[in-house]
């Protein structure tokens, strides 16, 4: 399976950089770049263009289609035609803007024109010519490609031969694993776990929760030396579903014991991804059975009426030990919603976007098992308003893990040294509450 190549445009929908097209006509590309900027001018928002889109061909050309994923004030196109499947070109494009972050921390226009020369060389390296990707491991690409930095930036323009001084090695692919560096060395041998899961449910107009969903991922962050081989073990991992994992995860093991045994990449990768299920130790029979507890209760009541409406929120924390972190709640009004007029218990505050006719309500803190409420008015232009019959609610637990996973034990074998472990657990959850 391949891709045609990459183009990447800047807000103006003007191409910065691509990769190139040698088995097409020179104008494959620009009807690409137009197809998407013809898209975006029928939308309001850059997020309503669809992510796949039908391009018809040039004379004898075949159709194709374009995906398209947004970073930033950028646009990543990848177009693509014939058999190909698009989550491929789509999932090159995720992995591509991972590198760029990776190589250049925050990814803008400005930043790719100020290091067009490494955004090119990884493009080299990460797409053949035939559209098949190649290296997309950062450790590897650090052999191949160096990383920009200041000292080498001064060194180009004053002169000076920097070819002894690059991070480059001159074997790139000495390591017999692809994504290890060979002799690496740390002054201390530490590796952090952070288990991060997201809770996403939407709650019927009596409460009851119709859907919900956990999705979890482990980041590593791994500063050993030498080549560790590494024995992760959890305390009740049976409860994990539809994993995936880092290629360094050895897939037998995992499948025999439930335990990661893994030579784990230098710097910061996602160890594992899962799903919990909690039903898949019971029998589901009815509505709301075996979901996921949502931590808050919410008690609407939203009354529209021919000139505006009414809103009147409680949130209650179902938590006893921990607290609710950057809460946010929020209500689209609809068209010719204005004069809002609100108040809100001690420690939160409201606002009103014009341009979105989005009502918000924020909190940094929701202690446990706290009760806030927010009430008020609006009036509308338009007879007969027609406001979301749905809040949106955000917020994050530090500390806390819907599926309770816990890590047991860290094995080290091949080096001499004893690593220290860091874990930490943090909650995410996104619930849209119908009223």
């Amino acid at each position: 399976m391949a891709i045609d190549g990459l183009i990447i445009l800047d807000g103006a929908g003007r191409p910065i950089v691509q990769t190139s097209f040698q088995s097409t006509s020179p104008a494959y590309p620009l009807i690409h770049i137009d197809a998407y900027n013809n898209a975006l001018t029928k939308v309001s928002r850059p997020e309503d263009v669809d992510p796949v889109l039908y391009v018809a061909g040039i004379s004898n050309d075949k159709p194709s289609a374009c995906c398209h994923v947004g970073c930033g004030d950028l646009r990543l196109l990848c177009p693509v035609s014939g058999d190909v499947d698009p989550l491929f070109a789509l999932a090159f494009i995720r992995t591509f803007i991972d590198i760029l972050q990776e190589y250049l921390g925050h990814v803008s226009a400005s930043t790719l024109r100020d290091n067009f020369d490494v955004v090119y060389q990884l493009l080299e390296e990460t797409l053949d010519s035939g559209g098949h990707p190649l290296t997309t491991s950062p450790n590897a690409l650090r052999d191949i490609v160096i990383p920009p930095s200041l000292l080498n930036k001064l060194l180009s323009v004053a002169g000076a031969n920097i070819s002894s001084l690059s991070a480059a090695s001159s074997n790139p692919f000495a390591s017999p694993i692809p994504w290890r560096k060979a002799n690496l060395r740390h002054n201390s041998n530490e590796i952090y776990f952070d288990v991060v899961e997201e809770l996403r449910a939407i709650v019927g107009r009596n409460g009851v929760s119709l859907s919900s969903d956990v999705s979890g991922k482990i980041n590593t962050n791994c500063k050993l030396s030498g080549t560790p081989d590494l024995l992760l073990t959890f305390t009740n991992s049976k409860l994990l579903t539809d994993c995936s994992f880092h290629p360094c995860v050895r897939l037998p093991r995992w499948s025999k014991d439930k335990c990661l045994s893994f030579v784990p990449p230098d710097g910061h990768f996602i160890l594992q991804e899962y799903r919990y299920s909690p039903s898949s130790t019971s029998h589901p029979s009815a509505l709301g059975v075996n979901q996921v507890p949502i931590p808050i209760m919410l008690k609407p009541s939203v009354m529209v009426n021919e000139t505006g409406g009414t809103i009147d929120v409680t949130v209650t924390s179902r938590l006893t030990t921990r607290a609710i972190e950057d809460f946010s709640l929020e209500l689209y009004l609809g068209q010719g919603a204005g004069a809002p007029n609100f108040m809100v218990s001690a420690g939160g505050s409201w606002a009103f976007d014009p341009r979105s006719l989005i009502l918000r309500w924020e909190m940094a803190t929701v202690p446990a098992s706290s009760s806030h409420t927010f009430r008020g008015s609006w009036i509308s232009s338009v007879p007969h308003p027609r406001s979301a019959h749905a809040f949106r609610t955000k917020f994050a637990i530090q500390g806390h893990t819907f599926s309770a996973l816990k890590i047991d034990q860290l094995r080290l074998s091949g080096e001499t040294y004893k690593p220290y472990k860091g874990v930490r657990g943090r909650s995410l959850v996104d619930v849209e509450w119908r009223w």
